[in-house]
């Protein structure tokens, strides 16, 4: 099954790479898009000096190693925060809820004992869907196709 999906930048980026550098992520370094245009709109308006959607087919294959968060739980929100904090993990490709700014708050203050899971989760049902899937390998990239660009 083919899926368009979408990542915000500065730049075009025709060849996507695994990003093994920066700040911790919810899933760990690798390439992030989104299947919701809308979203990485939003993540190309932060971007300086262009504002730049690029656009890409993936080609799912039953041989990459992944994993899927249909929705925010228990164990998602531990695999976030072990990603967070740099612990590595073994997938091609892990896809589902992005913890935003404001759901990040919300684990850092679960992280620190401000908070409790039961009260995380009370606070974290009340966001919009939110969705990413990145590209932790250079075996998963091989099945993402640039297609265009466009910048807002």
């Amino acid at each position: 099954m083919n899926r368009t999906l979408y990542h915000g930048s500065n730049v075009q980026v025709e060849q996507p790479q695994v990003k093994v550098a920066g700040f911790y992520k919810d899933f760990g370094f690798g390439f992030y898009c989104s299947e919701l245009e809308r979203q990485v709109k939003r993540w190309a308006m932060t971007k300086r000096p262009q504002h730049i959607v690029n656009v890409y087919e993936f080609e799912d294959d039953d041989s990459l190693n992944k994993h899927l968060f249909p929705e925010m739980t228990d164990e998602w929100l531990d695999f976030v925060v072990d990603c967070r904090r740099g612990k590595e993990h073994t997938y091609d490709i892990v896809e589902g809820p992005m913890a935003d700014d404001t759901i990040w708050d919300y684990v850092e203050d679960f992280l620190n004992g401000n908070i409790t899971r039961e009260a995380f989760w009370v606070l974290a049902r009340f966001k919009h869907p939110t969705h990413q899937i990145v590209f932790c390998t250079e075996q998963s990239l091989r099945h993402l196709t640039f297609k265009t660009c466009y910048e807002l």
